[in-house]
């Protein structure tokens, strides 16, 4: 018992020096002209799967601190103010103090918790007898990936179609990707395809909720800090998600797999209890 204690420790550590590093490094953000694409959540969500959704939270925690920190001292980019409630409070005043605190915590702790329930659920679907649940489960990721590469594509080509690429794009993506899914399904093991869906589920829960929270509490500002009209927020959002929304999820759900599986050769996944 004092051994596993002494391990999560060393873990928690681990995950949260590599959060700090990737954070304060090239590593961690890849600006993106009004926002940054990031790839913290990846120990985070390690963390999360491995040491629980409490030590999860924590390390969300600190994605969420270092984000404020980097967002503050840094602005790198014209949304910068939104994680900061120092430059929000100028910007908007005292209201933004606790809607930037929102954005930069809730969303990224909520990364920490998320995904280790849905592995558990995934994982108890999967080892079910009923193989419906697995036709069930891809068809659930492959729709999701077909609106993300369909908004995608839509807002590469914005006003040079119909439409019709993005669509088509969506459908071939849904339709490949459910069949690589229902293939491998029964050839390798349910941790790994539970690992992969706990990857896309935090890269989702991430910019879901951070560009979500933009819109609801930032909208006009956001607006006017991008030189915008406020009726175009919405697109702006949209092209944000799709984008960062589908490359975040496909390297989360490749590394989280790939390095999971490694550490479960050392450590198992934190089971309910």
């Amino acid at each position: 018992m004092k051994n596993e204690r002494t391990y999560e420790l060393v873990l928690t550590a681990l995950f949260t020096a590599i959060i700090v590093i990737m954070a304060f490094t090239p590593l961690g953000y890849i600006p993106l002209v009004v926002i940054n694409a990031t790839v913290i959540h990846i120990p985070v969500i390690l963390g999360a799967l491995f040491l629980g959704p409490k030590k999860g939270a924590f390390l969300g925690f600190v994605f969420g601190l270092t984000s404020l920190i980097n967002n503050t001292f840094k602005a790198a980019t014209a949304s910068a103010f939104v994680f900061s409630p120092v430059l929000a409070a100028n910007v908007i005043g005292v209201s933004g103090v606790f809607k930037s605190l929102y954005i930069c915590f809730v969303p990224r702790i909520l990364v920490g918790v998320i995904p280790w329930f849905v592995y558990i659920l995934i994982r108890r679907l999967l080892k079910s007898e009923q193989k419906v649940w697995r036709i069930l489960i891809n068809a659930a990721i492959s729709v999701i990936f077909l609106f993300s590469v369909k908004a995608f594509v839509d807002n590469l080509t914005k006003g040079n179609g119909s439409g019709m690429a993005g669509t088509l794009a969506g459908i071939i993506t849904g339709v490949i990707l459910f069949i690589f899914l229902t293939a491998t399904a029964w050839k390798k093991t349910s941790a790994s395809i539970a690992l992969a869906y706990a990857g896309v589920t935090g890269a989702f829960t991430n910019t879901l909720f951070v560009m979500s929270g933009i819109y609801i509490l930032y909208k006009d500002a956001y607006a006017q800090a991008l030189g915008i009209a406020g009726d175009t927020v919405i697109d702006v959002i949209m092209g944000i998600v799709s984008f960062n929304g589908i490359v975040e999820a496909a390297v989360a759900a490749i590394l989280i797999a790939g390095v999971g599986l490694a550490l479960m050769q050392v450590k198992p996944v934190k089971e309910w209890k």
